[in-house]
């Protein structure tokens, strides 16, 4: 199974088309970590393009917030519609550019439409217009929300099209407009998706969509242009969105960022189940979730027969090619290799012992393939971590 091919850059998606830079301020190449032979696509970006793409969805949404709540559903159904009957070529790129495995990868495809039914059936309903009968004496109040504006949208690299979609899809609904920054390392996910609205005939400034590494993203949340930053990534750059925008007072933030999180195993859990849970949770998507699990506590009556399970299992997982669909593929990245392997020095040096060594692999294809790893600690200095 070799490359599919190198994708045309189409450039950035800007009042309803492609346009490309006429001089662009950067440029890179991306090339798949599952096989750093496939040159998945260049690009360039542009700076000039940031305002562009601002001004577009501000003059586009004084429409689009008037534009009756059934109207702006009837969009986003033909979105659903599109996404669904390309599911196949959306998790192929989505596979491509993170190397995660295509049967998940069709998953995330499936959850993009699914988005859209959960917020038009489940999510409008609790923003709907409410009467409150005699709010004072002889008096009904009424709650109404309104939308708020210019939308910016930052997405990840490990849900390049989920995360985004999430966020895109209510502020959309709500009558809110969208300029889309997708992550340097996932860029053709986002053509994709322009495409698709393009494809729904969504009005012209409703979606845009602009490329670029920190620098382009920096200039969109803080555009005056912008009423709001949806932001799904790391802890830092979230905090350095906080720290640039401290002073737009009337921008909202939804900072969505990484997160530590503990599967807390008791003396009366069912061992095959948590087990299965833990791996799913440790080391699905490579481990590059904010949701992944990343410590695992232990009633110490079930400890010796959880870790001998736990341990067992994973070095059953199998790793490779998207499309050899294994159950887990690499890394994002040589950076992220480099640290992860970083780490596990560092906990060594701060008294874990190793079960399982994370380690390279040498597979048919050259990508950012890493072995799972397990460390034990068998206290926790608590006085520690609080000083640090």
């Amino acid at each position: 199974m070799g490359s599919l091919g190198e994708m045309t850059f189409r450039g950035d998606y800007i009042d309803g088309q492609f346009v490309m830079g006429s001089k662009p301020e950067d440029g890179w190449e991306v090339f798949s970590p599952a096989d750093k032979k496939d040159k998945v696509g260049e690009l360039t970006s542009s700076f000039a393009h940031i305002e562009a793409a601002c001004v577009a969805a501000q003059r586009a949404y004084k429409e689009w917030s008037h534009t009756p709540k059934e109207k702006r559903f009837e969009y986003l159904n033909r979105l659903k519609a599109i996404y669904t009957a390309r599911r196949e070529t959306l998790a192929q790129c989505i596979a491509r550019e993170t190397g995660k495995p295509l049967w998940e990868a069709l998953t995330e495809a499936d959850g993009m439409a699914g988005k859209i039914s959960v917020t038009l059936d489940s999510s409008m309903p609790l923003v709907a217009d409410q009467k409150v009968e005699n709010a004072l004496p002889n008096v009904n109040g009424y709650t109404r929300f309104k939308s708020r504006g210019v939308m910016a949208v930052v997405g990840p690299f490990n849900f390049p099209g989920h995360l985004p979609n999430g966020h895109i899809v209510p502020a959309l609904a709500t009558g809110n407009t969208v300029v889309f920054k997708p992550s340097d390392k996932t860029p053709l996910v986002g053509q994709l998706m322009a495409e698709m609205f393009h494809e729904a005939e969504f009005p012209v400034g409703v979606f845009n969509l602009i490329h670029g590494k920190g620098e382009v993203g920096k200039r969109l949340v803080t555009s005056e242009h912008v009423d709001g930053v949806l932001f799904t990534g790391s802890y830092d750059v979230g905090l350095k969105i906080k720290q640039d925008t401290l002073s737009h007072h009337w921008k909202i933030l939804a900072l969505e960022m990484g997160g530590k999180n503990c599967t807390v195993v008791w003396k009366d859990a069912d061992i095959e189940k948590a087990v299965y849970e833990s791996i799913i949770g440790c080391f699905l998507t490579a481990g590059q979730r904010c949701s992944c699990t990343s410590k695992i506590i232990l009633h110490k009556e079930v400890y010796d027969l959880f870790i001998e399970n736990f341990y067992q299992t994973a070095k059953k997982l199998t790793i490779g090619h998207w499309q050899n669909n294994p159950f887990m593929g690499p890394l994002i990245s040589d950076d992220s290799v480099d640290k992860y392997l970083r780490f596990q020095e560092i906990a060594k040096r701060e008294g874990a012992e190793c079960l399982m060594r994370g380690k390279t692999l040498d597979l048919d294809y050259e990508g950012n393939y890493v072995t799972p790893s397990i460390y034990l600690l068998a206290s926790h200095d608590q006085k520690s971590v609080y000083q640090k």
